[in-house]
């Protein structure tokens, strides 16, 4: 008898913590996904940024430990190739790293369509030989002719890209606009079939606050974060790049700070107004943001808090 084989839950294999993430919190090992905003809302320089820091093994964004440091693979379909190399040489000197060795390569070929067999073809004979730890695509709408709200035609090439992450271990990150309509959840603003959505393991969102951006996290597999606030900046020598906004004072680490600092957000926001902002806690707890979305992830996990669009509030 032809069957499939199968195992028992309790003896499938364990995956260690460390082995979980590409880049810790916000993209998961492996996973594939969107980067999805309006436009002008920095989703390119967001991408960037996180191939600069799997490339170079550097935290993203200053905060974010890269656990799977390799080669990155990267299309921009929308920006001339003299313009992703300024990006990226920039980002490199806000975190340090050498830019002439940052094992980021760029297909140079003007176009890469997903919906035509020769151009599958390629690249997954590129991604054979250079064998990378993620796949940057930028942006999905350039990558086809097909029609986005339907999903019969979406399905096969998301799942042409599945087939890539899980045949080399990949990531595979696609940058993809949302409409402007304002939606309960982020995904469900992206643009053309919920199959894009559905399709995600790990899906980052930014959106325009005056003159601030907010990164949502959502994640198939782990808790969400919600509400950080970045900014492109100028740094030294002129390097723009994203940074997160924290005026509040950086903390000391210490072997004993996670337990506290999950008290003292939720003591925040028992005693503060519901829901409460990632701002409003960074500034009563007078902790820096990634700590304030780590305890809230955590709580958030543990079923203590619950996520609405405008903040978290204790159940």
């Amino acid at each position: 008898m032809n069957t499939f084989e199968t195992c028992r839950a309790a003896d499938l294999a364990v995956q260690p913590e460390q082995q979980r993430w590409l880049i810790e919190q916000l993209w998961a090992a492996g996973a594939v996904g969107v980067i999805g905003g309006e436009p002008k809302c920095c989703k390119s320089y967001l991408a960037l940024q996180l191939a600069v820091a799997v490339a170079s093994g550097t935290p993203c964004l200053g905060r974010f430990a890269a656990q799977r440091k390799g080669a990155v693979l990267l299309f921009a379909a929308e920006d001339a190739l003299h313009v992703v190399r300024e990006r990226l040489e920039a980002i490199a000197a806000t975190v340090g790293a050498d830019f002439t060795t940052l094992d980021v390569h760029a297909i140079t070929a003007p176009t890469v369509r997903l919906d035509l067999e020769r151009d599958r073809r390629q690249l997954r004979e590129t991604l054979a030989q250079l064998r990378p730890k993620l796949l940057v695509l930028d942006p999905f709408v350039r990558l086809h002719r097909i029609d986005e709200n339907t999903a019969s035609e979406v399905a096969p090439l998301l799942a042409y890209l599945r087939e890539l992450q899980r045949g080399f271990d990949s990531a595979v990150m696609l940058v993809h606009h949302a409409r402007k309509a304002g939606h309960a959840r982020a995904g469900q603003a992206l643009r053309g079939s919920s199959e894009i959505h559905a399709w995600g393991d790990s899906n980052l969102y930014l959106r325009r606050k005056r003159e601030l951006l907010l990164l949502a996290v959502e994640h198939r597999a782990a808790a969400s974060i919600n509400g950080m606030e970045l900014a492109l900046r100028e740094g030294p020598g002129g390097a723009v790049a994203l940074h997160i906004v924290d005026d509040a004072p950086v903390e000391q680490p210490s072997a004993t700070m996670e337990r506290p600092a999950i008290e003292r957000v939720e003591r925040a926001l028992a005693s503060g107004p519901q829901p409460s902002t990632v701002r409003v806690l960074r500034s009563s707890c007078r902790m820096r943001t990634a700590t304030v979305c780590k305890a809230l992830a955590e709580l958030k996990a543990q079923g203590r808090i619950t996520e609405h669009d405008g903040g978290y509030s204790l159940r």
